[in-house]
């Protein structure tokens, strides 16, 4: 998925269910100069989505532990 995220910034959002973000980002990827901060928001936007991912499976777990 990181490697979708730095060639195909637009498709990381998409295949994550976020379409409006997945299009905005394929307009900022249309141009070269865009491509770059395209790949570095898509790659930030994953890395924060596991970890929320991960947060909420560690507050899961410490109430089932109560």
């Amino acid at each position: 998925m990181t490697l979708i995220a730095i060639l195909l910034p637009w498709l990381s959002f998409i295949l994550r269910g976020r379409i409006l973000t997945g299009l905005l980002c394929l307009l900022l990827q249309i141009t070269l100069i865009g491509w770059i901060p395209a790949a570095i928001w898509a790659c930030i936007s994953l890395q924060n989505a596991r970890e929320d991912r991960r947060t909420k499976r560690l507050i899961r777990a410490m109430k089932e532990s109560k």
